[in-house]
């Protein structure tokens, strides 16, 4: 039996281009993906990024929905520090209405700066030793060592962040929590810490899969293996915690009944991938996505996405350096760029390497048509493999 591909959409913003444009290019790109037998297409939530303007998981598949008709539509993943549980719920049981069965509430964490269970900010990681920057390849897979947090996380913008997203208070309900609340309003089941039930409505009896996801193996994964929930771990934004995490998620893993819960494990692991007809062809269209990490590591915020022109001026020595280099070193080189075979091959050493049960694609490129073609290529290839 063949791994599912997924499809992961940033809706991405290119340079020159506009909101309306990229969701234009999000709408053709979902019914590209479910022509080509794609099992999901999912949107990812970022905020404050003038060249991603997936801020609302919901809203965009709702405006993408009605171009397809089979493919499952879903978040990766809806950020529970943005919105309320009610509101995630009632957002996705509206999706479900219109398209049911197809609806995927996918979970996570919010980013920004580490915080302690009373809100106040915790200390960023010390930096990673030359042996552990070094990384290591386990089983055939690129897997880097940490990334060093600290000067994006001392950044004004991340400083910043707090004013309009704010921290969790005292007492304010932990991630599991949040899940369990989530899974008592679709189960019908929630009741207030005074002892009263509430339901809502859309909400109960939604058939929505909950997934969560998570780059490491700590919380997120942890509740979503005690909870017997679908996991995602996240190689394609944090490639050196991608086996930490599913490593994680099966230990702590029970089988769980209702229409979320699964008997065993079941992971998909997320991947930056760019394919062409040609490895030279495949390298070209993937120039800009150094410049565009570097924007989101010197939290700037993702910046429109840039076309090779720009990239190359962008790269150009005396403008680009040794710092930039080892900035986005780690992105790069746990990247599938080339022709269908290549790409093929690199897909399957990460899933044998994690054990994922699906892999979820992410491709970024300046042209759109580009972009489509990308994934028509991979599936195709992937099919005959």
């Amino acid at each position: 039996m063949s791994t599912p591909l997924a499809v992961l959409d940033l809706v991405l913003v290119p340079s020159g281009g506009t909101t309306a444009q990229a969701l234009a290019n999000s709408a053709d790109l979902a019914e590209s993906a479910e022509r080509s037998g794609y099992a999901r297409y999912w949107v990812a939530e970022h905020h404050l990024n003038p060249g991603v303007v997936g801020v609302s998981p919901a809203v965009v598949l709702a405006l993408v929905a009605g171009r397809t008709s089979t493919i499952r539509l879903g978040a990766a993943a809806l950020q529970t520090g943005h919105r309320t549980v009610l509101s995630a719920v009632e957002d996705f049981a509206l999706l479900d209405a219109v398209h049911p069965g197809r609806v995927d509430l996918g979970l996570g964490r919010p980013g920004g700066p580490p915080r302690g269970k009373d809100g106040a900010p915790l200390a960023p990681p010390p930096p990673p030793t030359p042996e552990q920057a070094e990384g290591a390849v386990v089983d055939g897979l690129r897997v880097p060592g940490p990334f060093p947090l600290a000067p994006l996380l001392t950044a004004p913008r991340f400083g910043a962040l707090p004013e309009l997203v704010p921290p969790p208070s005292p007492g304010t309900a932990g991630f599991g929590e949040q899940v369990d609340d989530v899974l008592a309003l679709l189960a019908g089941t929630w009741t207030s810490s005074a002892g009263v039930p509430l339901q809502a409505h859309p909400g109960t009896g939604a058939d929505l899969q909950v997934w969560l996801f998570g780059s490491t193996g700590g919380t997120t994964a942890a509740v979503a293996g005690e909870r017997g929930l679908r996991f995602g771990a996240n190689y394609h934004v944090a490639p050196q915690g991608v086996l930490d995490a599913a490593r994680s998620y099966r230990a702590a893993f029970r089988p769980a009944d209702g229409p979320s819960g699964v008997a065993q494990p079941h992971l998909s692991v997320s991947a930056d991938v760019i394919v062409a007809e040609t490895d030279e062809e495949a390298r070209h269209l993937a120039a800009g996505y150094g410049p565009w990490v570097r924007s989101i590591r010197t939290s700037a915020g993702a910046v429109p996405y840039p076309t090779p022109e720009e990239a190359a001026a962008l790269t150009a020595p005396g403008r680009w350096t040794a710092a930039d280099d080892a900035l986005v070193a780690d992105r790069l080189a746990t990247r599938f760029v080339g022709s269908p075979a290549a790409v093929v091959e690199g897909l399957e050493r990460l899933r044998d390497a994690t054990g994922a049960d699906e892999l979820l694609v992410t491709t970024a490129t300046h042209d759109h048509a580009a972009r489509v073609r990308s994934y028509e290529l991979l599936a195709a290839a992937w099919g005959d493999r």
